[in-house]
């Protein structure tokens, strides 16, 4: 039984109503129901004062099995559900469902193009890419959760100027060794020494745009050396996918739409869209209030927008997605209006199906990151100190736990993606090691810890009966706390989805684990009588399963001991 939709059912055979006329709300806490009607957008329909219209319809709803307590508070309508009834219904099905209990397949036969992570090759993979890489995950997982067909893309930055800067830089101050030896590490500092170089030298912007313009005309040794320095990232950027436990469906960075540009070009000629300003080409968007949109240098090169056209229209037509959803930092917010706006322009009415998910800063104590500076934290550096951070808390706590390397690995990078998702991804985030790693505090290791204690409980219990639970037992306080989140999940996945925001799952798994860990410490588990154990343990196995499940969700996984 979903109680929602049957509430709904109710209250349109009532009124004669659609359902869509009935916006149902869980009340604030003070409010003592399950389920609250606001009548304000029925006074329009009834052309009657809301609170005489909530008096009316409450009057005329009959006995419900289901329903224990109906009563109206000025112009809302409050239901009290029959707790013993909810709590069979929920719990039962938890059990018999598990995981299916929180899909849904509303997205079937949709698809949906992720492009996220996308660091740029020869740069450091550093904890600037973190928060496109996780926020990514989580909707890729999340949009498969709900029945969606979804294809991740990693737009890797493997083209453009910055090729011709670092191929400068080799050539003026590097060396083959050094390169092969040092390998990522080399090639940032080539690309750091290229920019204090050119404060002193302005004329090696020149160069670098030449070997790029090389790159683009097919010459044999500039792509020698980029494919060189693509080879060198990707071995380093596949290491920290592999210990974040992410997959790409594909990598198709910018150079895989290099012969597919001429077509864009070509195109926006055709359509007029394309003009001439100071050498270079554009598409003037002043009638949109935005500046133009660069499509060719005035050496011929392209730019980011060409590019991104270009990967666009190939998408849709191999994928032929209902969206397309681009995880980026804020900064380039500009950049995505500019370019969805001539994707629009050129006459795609799928332009609207683009769709830019932005997010905010990621920093640490010490300030904002930059790699042309070389202030960098690398990815790598940042998990190994949290897995040797998390060692060190596990040597204190339990230092005879076997496993450890693997649960300091689980636990400390679990903790680092949790802090990244624990808010609205428009807010910046800061890296206060004492914050994330705190085991009683709103992070990833508490919600951890608390599956461990739910593993733990049922390993000391053995089998639980899950034929004969006695529901009555159930209805106290904190039990019905737990029950009404576990049933809350599936919606607030639907709206993560719906509003691009990992956090809401990353919350409500929060509200869960507070919620089980009160009841644990409110309730004997393992010493109360048999009915009241068994009840109570089938309890724990479903706080358990939606933990896992939603931990999983977001990119985290989870240890059975800790």
């Amino acid at each position: 039984m979903n109680f929602k939709n049957e509430l709904l059912k109710i209250l349109s055979d009532i009124t004669n109503l659609g359902q869509e006329n009935f916006l149902l709300e869980i009340p604030p806490e003070n409010v003592n129901a399950d389920f609250a009607l606001p009548c304000f957008k029925l006074a329009k329909i009834f052309k009657k004062a809301p609170n005489l219209i909530a008096l009316q319809i409450a009057q005329k709803i009959s006995d419900v099995e289901f329903i224990a307590q109906v009563n109206v508070e000025g112009a809302y309508i409050n239901f009290v559900l029959n707790k013993e009834i909810f709590a069979r219904e929920i719990i039962s099905q938890v059990l018999e469902k598990k995981d299916d209990f929180f899909k849904s397949d509303i997205g079937n036969g949709k698809n949906i193009v992720l492009d996220y992570s996308s660091p740029n090759i020869a740069k450091p993979f550093h904890v600037g890419h973190l928060r496109s890489t996780v926020i990514g995950n989580a909707l890729y997982n999340i949009f498969s959760c709900l029945g969606y067909k979804c294809v991740s893309v990693n737009h890797l930055g493997d083209w453009g100027t910055q090729f011709g800067k670092l191929i400068t830089a080799y050539k003026n101050w590097g060396n083959e060794s050094d390169v092969k030896n040092k390998e990522i590490k080399e090639l940032m500092k080539l690309y750091v020494k290229f920019h204090d170089e050119v404060q002193k030298n302005p004329a090696l912007n020149d160069v670098a745009r030449s070997w790029f313009v090389k790159m683009q005309d097919g010459d044999e040794q500039a792509l020698k050396l980029w494919k060189w320095f693509n080879d060198i990232s990707m071995e380093e950027f596949q290491k920290v996918y592999d210990r974040l436990g992410i997959k790409f469906d594909y990598y198709t960075g910018e150079s895989f739409y290099n012969d597919k540009m001429q077509a864009v070009v070509d195109e926006l000629k055709e359509k007029d869209l394309l003009v001439e300003s100071d050498g270079a080409m554009i598409v003037d968007l002043e009638n949109y209030k935005m500046p133009p949109c660069l499509i060719l240098r005035r050496d011929g090169g392209t730019l980011y927008p060409t590019r991104d056209i270009a990967a666009a229209i190939y998408r849709k037509e191999k994928f032929d997605f209902d969206k397309c959803i681009y995880v980026t930092a804020l900064d380039q917010k500009l950049h995505f209006e500019q370019w969805f706006k001539v994707v629009e322009l050129m006459g795609y009415d799928w332009a609207k199906n683009l769709v830019h998910v932005p997010f905010g800063l990621v920093s640490l104590d010490s300030g904002k990151l930059s790699t042309r500076s070389g202030h960098v934290v690398l990815m790598e550096d940042l998990l190994d100190e949290a897995v040797a951070k998390t060692k060190q808390i596990i040597n204190e706590k339990n230092f005879e736990l076997e496993n450890k390397d693997e649960i300091a690995n689980i636990v400390g990078i679990g903790a680092v993606v949790f802090n990244d998702l624990y808010n609205s991804r428009i807010k910046d985030v800061t890296f206060s090691w004492d914050k994330i790693l705190n085991f009683d505090g709103e992070t990833g290791p508490y919600i951890q810890y608390t599956y461990v204690r739910t593993c733990s409980v049922l390993k000391k219990a053995g089998k639980t009966n899950k034929n004969e639970i006695n529901y009555e037992i159930l209805t106290d306080e904190a039990s019905m706390n737990i029950i009404k989140l576990i049933n809350l999940f599936a919606e607030k996945i639907i709206d993560a989805a719906e509003k691009f925001e990992p956090y809401i799952v990353s919350r409500h798994l929060m509200n869960i684990a507070h919620a089980f860990n009160k009841f644990y410490h409110d309730n004997y588990i393992l010493n109360a009588p048999e009915q009241v154990k068994n009840a109570r343990l089938n309890l724990t196995l479903c706080v358990n399963l939606v933990l896992k499940f939603g931990l999983e969700l977001i990119g985290l996984k989870v240890t059975d001991v800790m």
